[in-house]
């Protein structure tokens, strides 16, 4: 850092929260982006509108466009699918730009970026000293592809028949999602000492909207049927769990914070118990219908006792961002950039 952290906090606290702190006269400024949120903000597809908004623990400051002021006002890229962290190091994947923008996750100033073999990248996960890339091309190629973490060197490519989406570590192993857009049911389990894949795991209902991983332990959620399903995979690769969410269709949007379950189907956002043997009967919340079906709950994560949602408020205008306690309360409304999707812990 180039000023001490009591200037830092001097100059923070001068910042308006409903104000965005991309203007020129403040490039130059160096915030602390630490103990904070980051909103990932896709952008338009086709345009390199994409950029990152931070929030500060107690949500009373806001800064949009932070890449863009902290690197001589330079465009991040093109559709910012998800920002993964290593170290002191943030990675910005960036789908449509084909790219990995690494960025010092305290400054936000550039550090590195990873171009090679990648075709519109989806997510990405660290494990084994590797960095491991999921790739699906509409109708294209799909694979993994293999980076050492310390210098970023491609190791191998690994391909896919069925698509791939979100990618995650447990237990030192990787798992990769072979589904998106609510088609899909198998989990591919990678075993990292040598890079192979080590087994398929079908899940017997509904298909997956997403998969994730929280203490060493992988969950997906499936739809498809009246009912939807929370599986509960080992990091070795076996079904150990299955919760049925009796009534509730579609369910989507799956988090893990602090013992319980957070997930949506439709407007609905439901809590549930990780020991409880009944589905929910009533929602935590419900979210207000957006201008369209595609916008409404684009982004949806909880973080550190917050909800975060994100109405994509037709793609065209900034983002709605709405923060729930864990209760279901509503505390904080404000904009982000275009098509947020995403809301990470710094």
């Amino acid at each position: 850092m180039k000023i001490t952290k009591l200037l830092t906090i001097v100059f923070a606290s001068a910042l308006l929260f409903t104000t965005s702190c991309s203007d020129d006269d403040q490039v130059n400024q160096e915030m602390y982006y630490g103990n904070g949120f980051l909103i990932a903000n896709e952008g338009n597809f086709g345009k390199p509108n994409a950029d990152v908004t931070f929030v500060s623990s107690d949500l009373s400051i806001k800064q949009d466009n932070i890449f863009s002021a902290n690197n001589g006002n330079s465009n991040l890229g093109d559709v910012l699918q998800t920002i993964t962290f290593s170290g002191d190091k943030a990675y910005l994947l960036l789908n449509n730009s084909n790219k990995i923008q690494i960025v010092n996750r305290y400054n936000f100033k550039t550090t590195g970026e990873i171009t090679a073999q990648l075709n519109s990248p989806r997510y990405m996960a660290f494990a084994n000293n590797n960095i491991y890339v999921t790739n699906d091309k509409y109708s294209g190629d799909k694979f993994v592809s293999i980076y050492k973490a310390s210098d970023l060197s491609f190791v191998k490519k690994i391909n896919f028949t069925d698509n791939v989406e979100r990618v995650v570590e447990a237990g030192n192993n990787i798992f990769v999602q072979n589904a998106s857009y609510g088609f899909g049911n198998k989990i591919t389990y990678i075993t990292t000492s040598n890079n192979e894949v080590q087994s398929t795991i079908t899940l017997p209902n509904g298909n997956i909207n997403k998969m994730i991983a929280s203490n060493g332990v992988v969950y997906a959620i499936t739809a498809g049927t009246a009912d939807s399903y929370i599986y509960q995979i080992s990091n070795t690769g076996s079904i150990t769990k299955t919760y049925t969410l009796t009534g509730i269709a579609n369910a989507t949007n799956l988090e893990i914070e602090k013992g319980k379950f957070y997930f949506s189907s439709g407007l609905n956002v439901f809590a549930m118990d990780l020991t409880a043997t009944a589905a929910p009967t009533a929602p935590l919340f419900t979210v207000a219908n957006s201008i369209d079906p595609y916008s409404n709950l684009y982004g949806f994560s909880v973080v550190n006792d917050k909800i975060f949602t994100s109405d994509a408020n037709g793609f065209t205008e900034d983002s709605k961002i709405s923060i729930y306690s864990t209760s279901g309360s509503l505390l904080k409304t404000f904009t982000a950039g275009k098509a947020s999707n995403g809301v990470f812990w710094n």
